[in-house]
């Protein structure tokens, strides 16, 4: 990627409401096509900016750029259109274990490499090292949690977080909720959260606001 592409590129759009489906976005065509994980560098901007991971871990492997961390760009891409394959194909209606079982195996070989374990630490322990991620899903009234620590040993973890959020979103969202946006040239997806569960813009700001534009001109051009 060269320094003018990147100058021109715009930010990426979180609007998924869910990283699993902010990664889906991490190719969009809001107006033209846009991808944001061109290479290594890309990936590791990306994960940072959706929260994926902390800014120690983005430094230490923006300091090890090259052509591993390009190859895991690779594999992200091909991950991201692999579930994107899933996600299209039940968006909008229940998903069953009959249904995802037979196409879940490119998930699970990701999940199988994540360098991580479960201990019992301190809860305000501080910033991780670098080279770990700490995930503590609750902590007890003595101040000590059952956390995941990851070692970000190779390139190859950086697929994690997001092979983590495919798997809750699969296991855990209602897919009737998993919506495309309804604008005719707009590839962004989302789960709808909102109470009423009437979302149909990736954006208002963007999409919704364009679609309402176009519904008035077109009130205004008949007789």
């Amino acid at each position: 990627m060269n320094a003018d592409t990147a100058a021109i590129r715009p930010a990426p759009m979180f609007v998924g409401d869910h990283l699993a489906m902010d990664f889906l976005n991490s190719v969009a065509l809001p107006e033209n096509p846009v991808e944001w994980l061109r290479d290594g560098r890309d990936l590791v901007a990306w994960l940072e900016q959706a929260g994926a991971i902390e800014a120690p871990v983005a430094q230490l492997f923006r300091s090890q750029a090259g052509p591993a961390l390009d190859a895991v760009a690779v594999q992200a891409r091909e991950l991201r259109e692999w579930f994107r394959g899933v996600v299209t194909a039940h968006a909008g209606q229940a998903l069953t274990a009959a249904d995802a079982s037979a196409a879940l195996a490119p998930l699970n070989q990701v999940l199988a490499k994540d360098d991580s374990r479960m201990q019992v630490l301190p809860a305000d322990g501080g910033s991780p090292h670098p080279h770990h991620h700490v995930h503590a899903p609750g902590v007890a009234p003595n101040g000590l949690a059952l956390i995941r620590v990851r070692r970000w040993t190779s390139p190859e973890q950086l697929l994690q977080p997001i092979a983590l959020a495919m798997a809750d979103l699969i296991t855990q969202a209602d897919f009737h909720l998993v919506k495309a946006c309804e604008s005719h040239n707009c590839t962004l997806m989302f789960l709808d959260r909102t109470k009423a569960h009437a979302r149909r813009w990736c954006s208002m700001a963007v999409c919704g606001n364009r679609a309402k534009a176009a519904a008035h001109r077109a009130r205004s051009r008949r007789p």
